[in-house]
C-alpha cells in the first residue's frame, strides 16, 4: 500500500508540472520578474534538472552536488523542455513501477563533497528533494505565468483561468 500511495503521489505531480510547462512561453523565455530571479526557460530547466535528480534517487545510493555544473544552461524553447521531461518521466516511471517497499526504505544520501546536506529513505528523499522542491518551483513558474498574462492551467482544481474569472 506504501508503494501505491508513494508512485501515485509522484505520477500526480509529473502529470501537473507538465500541464505548466505545456504553457511555456516561447517569446518569453529569457524574461525574469526580478534581477535575483530566473529566467523563464532557467526555471523550466531546473524543472528538468529536478526530474533527472529524482531518477538519480532510484539510481544510486547517493548524489554529490559537486560533481554536476552550479548552472545548466537554459532550454531554448518549449519543445525542449517537453521532450527531455517526457523522456524522463518514461525513465522515472519504469523505476518507480519497479521499485517495492525494501527499494522506497533503503538510504539515499545528497551530499556536496564531503558536506552531508542530507540523507533519508529514498521514499522521502523522493518526496523533498525531487517532489516538493519540483512542486515549489512548479509554482513560481505558475507566477511567472499570470505575470506574463499567460493562462495558468488548474493543478489541484480549475484556476481562475479555467472558471473564467
Amino acid at each position: 500500500m506504501g508503494t501505491q500511495l508513494i508512485v501515485g503521489d509522484a505520477l500526480h505531480e509529473l502529470a501537473t508540472t507538465r500541464r505548466i510547462l505545456e504553457r511555456l512561453p516561447e517569446e518569453h523565455m529569457t524574461w525574469k520578474p526580478h534581477v535575483k530571479s530566473m529566467t523563464v526557460g532557467g526555471l523550466a530547466t531546473h524543472l528538468i534538472n529536478l526530474l533527472n535528480w529524482q531518477v538519480a534517487i532510484f539510481l544510486y545510493p547517493e548524489f554529490d552536488l559537486s560533481t554536476v555544473p552550479l548552472r545548466r544552461e537554459p532550454l531554448a524553447g518549449r519543445d525542449d523542455v517537453l521532450a527531455e521531461f517526457d523522456a524522463n518521466v518514461v525513465t522515472l516511471e519504469k523505476l518507480l513501477a519497479e521499485c517495492d517497499e525494501k527499494t522506497l526504505g533503503e538510504e539515499w544520501t545528497l551530499r556536496n563533497g564531503d558536506h552531508i546536506i542530507l540523507r533519508q529513505p529514498r521514499a522521502l528523499a523522493l518526496r523533498t528533494f525531487g517532489l516538493s522542491h519540483m512542486v515549489h518551483h512548479r509554482a513560481q513558474l505558475g507566477v511567472y505565468l499570470r505575470l506574463l498574462d499567460i493562462p495558468v492551467p488548474g493543478l489541484y482544481g480549475p484556476s481562475a483561468d479555467e472558471e473564467g474569472k
